[in-house]
């Protein structure tokens, strides 16, 4: 992205488009990258952080864990679909030209996200 600022030119929107596409295609890079190579196991340790409001930590905690337990249920397409309509706040337009999709597909896939998001939130008893 730094090599190709200052050829840029464009809005804030058409920025965040291009700052979006380089970061999707590093990611689907990454995928392949660690697809092609075994999986080594993380030594992890117990960190501990003092200070803090702990009821809010652990409610933030278990939103997290929730989001990406649901997001883990949803295919690859309609993570990043969703994402980027959502978080990164793109078009469908936008979110079309960073994934290589139609718009139509882009949007069928942020249904299906919804919905399956929908269903589950309906099993756990969730009243929207």
């Amino acid at each position: 992205m730094f090599r190709g600022l200052s050829d840029f030119e464009g809005s804030e929107q058409q920025f965040r488009s291009w700052v979006f596409t380089i970061a999707h295609r590093r990611l689907q890079d990454e995928r392949r990258r660690v697809a092609r190579r075994p999986h080594l196991a993380a030594m992890t340790g117990d960190v501990v952080v003092p200070g803090g409001d702990v009821e809010q930590e652990a409610l933030e905690l278990l939103g997290h864990d929730w989001v990406m337990r649901v997001s883990e249920q949803l295919s690859a397409d309609q993570r990043t679909v969703l994402l980027l309509r959502t978080v990164a706040d793109l078009t469908a337009e936008e979110v079309a030209k960073i994934t290589g999709k139609t718009v139509g597909a882009v949007r069928a896939l942020q249904r299906r996200a919804l919905e399956a998001i929908r269903k589950k939130l309906a099993r756990e008893g969730v009243q929207l």
